[in-house]
C-alpha cells in the first residue's frame, strides 16, 4: 500500500482541527488589499476583507497559485514517496486545477481533483479522500471515486448582501437597490461548477436563513445523513445556533460541522452570508465514504 497526501486549496474552507485531524496541507490562494499581497488563512482574514471593502469602497483581488507554487508543494511530499491527492477549486472560478495539472504532470504521482465546488463542498470531497486513504485505497482509485461523489455534492448559500456582487460587476446597481428595497435576500446554488441564482428569500436575516434551511432540507429523502456543514462569513452566532438546532430538527445527520468562508469566497459573497452544504445519497454503495 502506498503512502497518500492529501493536500488542497484554501477555499476548501475547513477548520485547523480538521486540517490537522485528516493532515492535510493547504494551499494558500492570493489576496490582495491594496497593494499588498496576502495568503488567504494565513496572514489575512475575512475580517479583514470585510473592514478594507467598508474603508475603501473597492473589492479586493483574489489571486491563484501559481505552477511554481503547486510543483514545490507537490514535490515536498512525491519525494518522500508519497503519491499526492489534491483538490481544488473549480476549474470554472479559477485557473487553480489548470495550474495543478501541469504542476502535476512536471512533478508525477499527483493527482488533480477539479472539485466543480467551492468552499466546504470542496470541504466534503478533501474529508472524503483522507477517509478512503485511511481505508487503503490506492491514489488512483481515490480520485476516481472523488470524481464520482462530487456529482451528488448539494452545495448552495443564501447571501444577505448584493453590494459585493454588485462591487465585481456580478450584478446591477439597480437589481442590487430592488432586492435591498424589497428585503430580498437570493439563494446562490452551486451547479455544475458554476453558480446560478435559485429562490428568493423575503425578510430580515435570520428569517431568511431560516427559511432558507428549510428550503433546501425539509422534506428530503435524498440526502446522505453522515455529515452536513454550515459553513457561514461570519454570521451572528446566536442564528448559526438557531441553524443547527433546524438542521436536526429535519434532518438527522450524524454530524454537524460549522466552518467559515475563507477570504477567497468572502471576498464574493460579502458577510453574513451561511449555506448548508451536504451530498446526495449515492446510487451504488462503492460511492458511499
Amino acid at each position: 500500500m502506498s503512502q497518500i497526501k492529501i493536500t488542497c486549496d484554501s477555499t476548501c474552507d475547513l477548520t485547523e482541527e480538521l486540517y490537522r485531524k485528516y493532515d492535510v496541507e493547504v494551499m494558500p490562494l492570493g489576496i490582495m488589499l491594496g497593494d499588498k499581497l496576502y495568503r488567504d488563512g494565513v496572514d489575512v482574514t475575512a475580517e479583514s476583507v470585510f473592514s478594507f471593502v467598508s474603508e475603501t469602497g473597492v473589492l479586493p483581488k483574489t489571486s491563484a497559485a501559481s505552477v511554481t507554487e503547486y510543483a514545490d508543494l507537490f514535490r515536498k511530499y512525491t519525494e518522500q514517496g508519497y503519491a499526492v491527492i489534491h483538490i481544488n477549486i473549480s476549474s470554472e472560478f479559477s485557473v487553480c486545477y489548470q495550474n495543478a495539472c501541469r504542476a502535476a504532470e512536471e512533478v508525477g504521482n499527483v493527482y488533480p481533483i477539479d472539485s466543480r465546488n467551492l468552499s466546504s463542498g470542496s470541504g466534503h470531497l478533501v474529508m472524503a479522500a483522507a477517509e478512503l486513504a485511511a481505508k487503503g485505497l490506492e491514489a488512483p482509485e481515490i480520485a476516481e471515486r472523488l470524481n464520482e461523489m462530487k456529482a451528488r455534492l448539494d452545495v448552495s448559500f443564501v447571501l444577505q448582501t448584493l453590494e459585493y456582487l454588485k462591487k465585481g460587476g456580478r450584478c446591477s446597481g439597480v437589481v442590487a437597490l430592488g432586492a435591498s428595497l424589497l428585503h430580498l435576500r437570493p439563494e446562490i446554488e452551486v451547479v455544475d461548477g458554476s453558480m446560478k441564482v435559485g429562490r428568493k428569500y423575503r425578510g430580515k436575516m435570520e428569517k431568511s436563513i431560516l427559511d432558507y434551511v428549510r428550503g433546501r432540507l425539509e422534506g428530503r429523502t435524498d440526502l446522505q445523513l453522515n455529515r452536513i456543514f454550515i459553513t457561514h462569513s461570519h454570521a451572528p452566532a446566536e442564528i448559526v445556533e438557531k441553524v443547527r438546532q433546524l438542521v436536526l430538527e429535519l434532518q438527522p445527520f450524524a454530524e454537524v460541522i460549522e466552518t467559515y468562508a475563507g477570504c477567497t469566497v468572502s471576498s464574493h459573497c460579502g458577510p453574513n452570508c451561511l449555506g448548508v452544504l451536504f451530498f446526495r445519497k449515492a446510487e451504488e454503495k462503492n460511492e458511499t465514504v
